[in-house]
């Protein structure tokens, strides 16, 4: 018999590119993984999917395949060498998948959700800016972590992104973390100044999961197709993944005995048709 888990569903999201957001998914799953979870990852940036690259993985299927018919789930996951983390990888180079068609959605909710392996977290990997495929797949996420960097266009990106979460979707709680910093105090400045914001126009609560410090080891690791936590593991910053991954770890499980993903695909569905 196939154990069904409660599946902790979270997105990892960035109102621009550059502010490090699949650094910060892929990272985090190999931290869960290495305190146990089986964890997944979905690359749901649809037409300049990389996060293979930063598990040194060569995506044969993606995505594309999947929504085309041409292969299951199963034969486009990939399995890092860490056994407890897989991910499915998203397309590339690919602009018919920029915005996935009302069939192509309901197709990709239903192949996720039939995930026949046990799984505890399902880390959405979505791709930069504000579109509307990447907006559903956040306001569908159980959990939303939204990456920010000190610079004015990422402060202004998830801003915008968080108010069309909010006022459109009916989203109010969002997890910050802020990414680069040179110090403590550099990153709880640059969250007071998005709450300074946020508290000034929208009805919205941010925690502050935590900062990610600027560290020349994630370059390295990345030029060796590697992460950070895995390549450098006593580095700063693969320390820091490593606390955030326990704080992730205590947050709260859905209180039905379903998995989340058949949750995840409902309000997928559900944004599809109220919009």
């Amino acid at each position: 018999m196939i154990t069904v888990n409660a599946v902790q569903v979270i997105a990892v999201a960035g109102g621009r590119g550059g502010c490090g957001k699949t650094n910060v998914a892929v990272n985090l799953a190999l931290a869960l993984a290495a305190l146990g979870r089986q964890t997944m990852i979905l690359d749901a940036d649809l037409t300049l999917a990389n996060a293979h690259l930063l598990l040194g993985l060569v995506a044969k299927r993606t995505i594309a395949d999947v929504l085309c018919g041409t292969c299951s789930v199963e034969q486009a996951m990939l399995t890092h060498k860490r056994k407890n983390v897989r991910l499915l990888p998203g397309a590339s180079g690919d602009l018919s998948m920029a915005n996935l068609s009302v069939a192509q959605q309901a197709g990709l909710i239903h192949a996720v959700s039939e995930i026949s392996e046990s799984l505890d977290v399902l880390i959405i990997d979505t791709a930069a800016g504000i579109s509307e495929t990447t907006l559903k797949f956040v306001q569908a996420s159980r959990q939303i972590l939204v990456v920010i960097t000190d610079e004015p266009a990422s402060i202004n990106g998830a801003y915008n992104l968080i108010k069309l979460l909010s006022q459109n979707y009916g989203v109010t709680h969002f997890h910050i973390v802020t990414n680069m910093t040179r110090s403590l105090h550099e990153g709880r400045a640059l969250f007071a100044r998005l709450v300074q914001i946020t508290d000034r126009f929208l009805s919205v609560v941010l925690d502050y999961l935590g900062d990610l410090p600027f560290d020349e080891k994630v370059r390295s690791a990345a030029q060796k197709y590697q992460c950070v936590f895995e390549a450098y593991p006593k580095s700063n910053c693969a320390i820091t993944y490593q606390k955030l991954a326990q704080k992730i770890d205590r947050w709260p499980l859905p209180a039905y005995p379903r998995a989340h993903l058949e949750f995840f695909g409902d309000r997928l569905l559900t944004a599809r048709s109220s919009s």
